[in-house]
C-alpha cells in the first residue's frame, strides 16, 4: 500500500432503501422496516409511549430493546403482552399499544 492512500474509505453515500411493510398501529397504517424490530418501528415512526405505567399512569417507551425490561409491550394481532423489541414486523400486522387501550377502556367506563 502507498503511503499516499488514506486508510480509511467512505462508505458510498446512497445505500439501498430497506424492505418496508405497512403496519396498522392503533388502526393507523405505518410504514416501517421489516429488517428491524416492531419497537425500533414504532420509534422510527414517532410512537414514543406504548403503554402507561400502572402505578403512577406516566407515559412509557421501549427501553432497553432486548426483552428485558418490558416497557414496550403491545398487541399484535390480538394477543396481548407482546415485547416490541421481540417482534419481527410483518405485512399487515395490526397493533394495539396499551396506551390506546387503556383510554378506549377508560371512556368506556364513563358511559
Amino acid at each position: 500500500m502507498a503511503s499516499n492512500q488514506p486508510l480509511f474509505q467512505p462508505l458510498p453515500a446512497v445505500q439501498p432503501a430497506p424492505d418496508t411493510v405497512s403496519v396498522q398501529v392503533d388502526g393507523a397504517p405505518v410504514r416501517m422496516s421489516r429488517q428491524a424490530s416492531l419497537a425500533a418501528g414504532l420509534l422510527a415512526a414517532g410512537v414514543t409511549a406504548v403503554r402507561r405505567s400502572p402505578v403512577g399512569g406516566e407515559a412509557r417507551a421501549p427501553y432497553c430493546m432486548m426483552g428485558v425490561c418490558f416497557e414496550c409491550l403491545v398487541h399484535v394481532d390480538g394477543v396481548p403482552n407482546q415485547q416490541a423489541c421481540l417482534v419481527v414486523p410483518q405485512e399487515g400486522m395490526r397493533v394495539q399499544t396499551l396506551r390506546s387501550l387503556a383510554a378506549s377502556e377508560s371512556e368506556g367506563a364513563h358511559v
